[in-house]
């Protein structure tokens, strides 16, 4: 059965496309820009492969389809912007194949602009075609939540703006047999600053409450109260909860590298979030203080490695910098995590604990960074030593929260 769809990068943005695609009926080829392809289960790949969907090597195939979407991540650069390579890459790759009537769309996390500016330039000159006459160009923004069991494609709002009318409406015929609703914006500025805005909200609101937390724990007032009293507010308020540190592959940006324009709210959002390992390990070296022990030659157990409960990523997970800064105050560093079987720091592997509540009742400090669904908490509140909770997941009273 010859493809339909072609999904350009497999990692955290193509990966769940070409899954929604498969499910939809849709026969879907998937191509990989690079070392990004995700995991998938034996059972995953079963069922895609059942469903219609091929991952192939030889990029042939990609002048077969009538839709292809270009997914490929764009890591932050040396310089702070937003690393187009690999978009670069597939661009490259798509248009020595672009056939006349081809529907081409961006998902990328791109800065305003990208599709017009970059990208059309890039398809036109190895096609020989034009954008909007000749083939249909268009930019939607990911929306994808990892783990999220109530919202996944098919309920979550498709935003699509096209070069021109046509574009947007040859997108919008595509996705509306993956979601519920499409929303048209203007064009693709519009739609790519879509995506702007809703990763900087984000980020800005994570790191007000992570602010909130640090200013409460100096007041001796319970954040975690107050916010259980704040999301009662049926207007005005959106409950976000303090952690560790922000990972994940949605990055922060502030346009600097890339129009030379701050966005001062999302420049100090990045400043306070990345504050927050560091903190971390400072209220973890005060309660061992308190507890008349050192951090040279504690023993501190990490629990939930990930960037995301119930996940097994870890990109750019904070428990890499807390393990780091830990071990340079000399302690002897533990983790336990069931979807991570090994894990490395500074080139060295972090000894993994078999039994969780065995590691925490041995630990001096055990440092809760994830809650995993299947930690019972009430559970390990009785077994650890000392407890520091940055999840506000444990019982009232049972340990020490952020």
């Amino acid at each position: 059965m010859p493809a339909d769809l072609a999904v350009i990068g497999l990692g955290p943005y193509g990966l769940p496309l070409a899954q929604a695609a498969v499910a939809a009926g849709i026969p879907t080829l998937g191509y990989a820009t690079g070392p990004e392809a995700g995991p998938l289960s034996p059972a995953e790949l079963r069922r895609m492969l059942a469903g219609g969907f091929r991952q192939a090597s030889d990029p042939a195939g990609l002048g077969r389809v009538r839709t292809a979407v270009i997914c490929a991540p764009t890591p932050r650069g040396a310089d702070g912007g937003l690393d187009l390579g690999q978009v670069e890459k597939a661009a490259r790759t798509l248009a020595e194949r672009l056939r006349p009537h081809t529907t081409v769309i961006l998902e990328s996390p791109v800065c305003p602009g990208t599709t017009e500016e970059f990208l059309r330039p890039l398809l036109e000159e190895g096609s020989g075609l034009r954008a909007g006459r000749d083939f249909h160009l268009a930019y939607a923004p990911s929306r994808v939540d990892p783990g999220n069991r109530d919202f996944a494609p098919a309920n979550t709002p498709k935003v699509i703006g096209g070069l021109t009318p046509a574009c947007t409406e040859s997108a919008a015929a595509f996705y509306t047999r993956l979601t519920d609703k499409v929303v048209r914006a203007r064009g693709p500025r519009e739609a790519e600053t879509v995506q702007l805005l809703e990763s900087n909200f984000r980020h800005v609101n994570i790191a007000l409450v992570n602010e909130m937390a640090v200013l409460c724990h100096d007041l001796g007032v319970d954040l975690w109260d107050v916010i259980r009293c704040a999301e009662t507010k049926p207007f005005g308020f959106q409950a976000f909860r303090p952690g560790p540190g922000v990972g994940g592959h949605g990055v922060p940006q502030d346009l600097t590298a890339h129009a030379g324009r701050t966005l001062r709210m999302v420049e100090l959002a990045q400043q306070v979030n990345s504050r927050m390992p560091r903190y971390v390990v400072q209220r973890a070296a005060a309660l061992l203080n308190e507890h008349g022990k050192s951090a040279r030659g504690a023993r501190v157990l990490l629990l939930g490695v990930t960037y995301k409960a119930d996940l097994a990523d870890q990109q750019a997970t904070p428990a890499h910098e807390i393990a780091v800064r830990l071990m340079e105050l000399g302690a002897s560093v533990s983790y336990h995590d069931p979807l991570v079987p090994s894990w490395s720091v500074l080139d060295r592997p972090v000894p993994r604990a078999d039994s969780l509540y065995e590691a925490a009742a041995d630990a001096d400090l055990t440092i809760l960074l994830q809650q995993h669904r299947t930690y019972d908490l009430q559970g390990l509140t009785v077994k650890a030593q000392l407890l520091l909770d940055t999840r506000g997941a444990t019982p009232t009273g049972a340990a020490h929260r952020l």
